[in-house]
């Protein structure tokens, strides 16, 4: 019992520390997200004054609507919305059909595709920036919502990891259905995708908020103001500071309101995903 009790309080302290620790974590990160929700619904005078602000001074949605209206955020705002949807749907169905065609047995060069596909998550996208907007050039898609669509399209990491979800499905029910004359497309579409929900939504997940947030594709290959996406419209307005004309200032609560408009979608997404998405990636994390 001594023993115990030894040990029993340097636990306990241990335990009390890391709570606190975790505790003073999370206040690095959601005091700074009050502090712009509550500078956003602020009045452009009351924005102006300094300090952090964790309720908002004479409420008011003039930042909303200067920066969707008098600013056009909703240009980059559907630019975004175009480039997301249709990039992530295109993202996660390729990655499935790879990740599908993958776990078949007798595939010719399986292991060698395997190790391409690896091999491709360990080289830096540096390194391959120049080449790829040389091909975007040639291409003739510089400047246009196509460039930043097609750009990563497809991942080793998304096709690995949906190859990893599909294993997990007993081959044995596919080749039932072959011998009941089913082909691999009504085996894929039937079969592998509705039992692979939970791998399906954190590929979604993890594309969603990579394309939402993606700036460097946009940096590289628009120039065209009326096709930039919301994160260029964002480094406008935040880092030019001084103003947009000769008699318009943006002030803070405008700037605090751009970014609430940009993670909106996001805490939007993220409910309807999340039980999925913590169970996929636990599936995910078992299979070889």
């Amino acid at each position: 019992m001594k023993s115990t009790n030894k040990f029993s309080l340097p636990g306990r302290l241990f335990d009390t520390i890391n709570v606190l620790f975790l505790l003073l974590l999370v206040l690095t990160m959601v005091i700074p997200f009050i502090n712009t929700l509550a500078l956003a619904f602020s009045s452009n005078f009351a924005s102006m004054q300094p300090g952090i602000v964790l309720w908002p001074k004479e409420f008011s949605f003039e930042g909303f609507s200067t920066v969707w209206n008098r600013m056009k955020l909703y240009l980059p705002f559907t630019n975004n919305v175009i480039v997301t949807v249709v990039g992530t749907l295109g993202h996660v169905f390729l990655s499935s059909m790879a990740g599908y065609v993958l776990i078949q047995k007798g595939l010719p060069g399986k292991k060698w595709m395997l190790s391409a596909i690896l091999l491709t998550m360990m080289i830096p996208s540096e390194a391959i920036m120049i080449p790829l907007y040389i091909v975007n050039q040639d291409l003739g898609l510089l400047n246009t919502l196509s460039s930043l669509i097609l750009s990563g399209f497809v991942s080793g990491f998304s096709v690995i990891l949906m190859r990893n979800f599909f294993l997990s499905v007993p081959y044995e029910m596919s080749e039932s259905a072959r011998i009941d004359g089913a082909g691999d497309p009504r085996i894929f579409f039937t079969m592998y995708l509705p039992l692979a929900s939970a791998g399906l939504a954190t590929v979604t997940l993890f594309e969603f908020v990579s394309r939402w947030n993606q700036f460097t594709p946009a940096v590289l290959y628009i120039n065209d103001s009326s096709k930039y996406t919301l994160q260029i419209a964002l480094k406008s307005l935040i880092v030019d500071t001084d103003s947009t004309s000769s008699n318009f200032m943006i002030t803070t609560n405008v700037r605090m309101a751009g970014i609430v408009i940009a993670l909106l979608p996001l805490i939007i997404i993220y409910p309807y995903v999340q039980k999925y998405f913590v169970k996929g990636m636990f599936v995910g994390a078992n299979k070889e």
